[in-house]
């Protein structure tokens, strides 16, 4: 869920040989996001207002729509997650109102998932401020804020030694804002990541395929205090993606833990964790 440059490999550009090629694409492109905003239109996807209230009328909502429309119909930019795998968020997001949506990263595929959430609260986190600057300049209706993590991916195996050693790590401390020790917890947050119940996480970022990247440690172990700290019933739904790489297997079986896993898609895992009073000290 990042920009697309030469060094990130999220995001494909797609240039076909032949232009009969490309109009099948684009009648494609705007055939499946005809489809989807017919899915938006149903009651049961518009989620009742959100925690910073919802959208002004079906004149603001029909004005996103065409921008929605016309953005991929235009774009040669392929989001990283497949059909099968956005299919499986977009299904929860068609059962939970009111959505509170937080979603580490923001890329070319932003602005779907906000308009996969309309009415409701839509929130994208994302470590490069001048990346925040070029997409909020295209697409100002997207909330977002930036992020400096202190993790990188190199240490991801030492990050989890730290995990073990040091006592505000632990799942009974199980806090974020001001949890300076803890080097897992995302500690730099606005307060309004702290003082909203979330009803559905998407971990899709920050980068974490090359040594110097922040890696996706603290966001894994922040979402998952995150859904122990819910004070709303229920489960909180966290998405992980890329899970066929090591570290984000390992954190996530090491904090979103196997036993609440409830589907896996191509390289997307859902899982619905309870709030921390429903279940023992331990994260699994």
């Amino acid at each position: 869920m990042q920009k697309n440059n030469n060094r990130n490999p999220n995001y494909l550009s797609f240039k076909p040989e032949k232009p009969w090629v490309l109009c099948l694409v684009v009648f494609g492109l705007i055939g499946g996001v005809s489809l989807s905003i017919s899915f938006l239109r149903s009651s049961r996807l518009y989620c009742g207002d959100g925690a910073w209230g919802g959208r002004a009328g079906n004149k603001t909502s029909a004005l996103l729509d065409m921008k929605v429309l016309l953005h991929y119909a235009t774009s040669r930019v392929v989001p990283q997650q497949t059909y099968g795998e956005i299919s499986v968020s977009f299904d929860v997001l068609q059962s939970i109102a009111p959505c509170n949506f937080l979603v580490f990263g923001l890329g070319h595929d932003s602005l779907m998932w906000n308009s996969f959430n309309p009415r409701g609260m839509t929130l994208f986190l994302e470590e490069d401020p001048k990346w925040v600057q070029t997409v909020l300049k295209d697409a100002p209706a997207l909330r977002a804020d930036t992020v400096r993590y202190r993790t990188q991916l190199s240490e991801a195996d030492e990050l989890l030694r730290h995990y073990h050693s040091e006592p505000d790590c632990s799942p009974e401390k199980s806090f974020l804002r001001g949890n300076d020790k803890c080097r897992l917890a995302l500690n730099m947050l606005s307060d309004k990541v702290y003082d909203t119940e979330w009803d559905m996480i998407m971990v899709d970022a920050p980068r974490g395929y090359f040594a110097e990247a922040p890696g996706r440690m603290a966001a894994i172990y922040s979402a998952a205090i995150m859904a122990r700290n819910r004070k709303k019933s229920g489960v909180m739904h966290v998405f992980l993606h890329d899970v066929d790489r090591k570290v984000e297997k390992m954190y996530a079986e090491m904090f979103l833990c196997r036993k609440y896993l409830v589907k896996a898609v191509g390289r997307l895992w859902h899982f619905e964790i309870p709030p921390a009073t429903n279940v023992s000290g331990e994260f699994c």
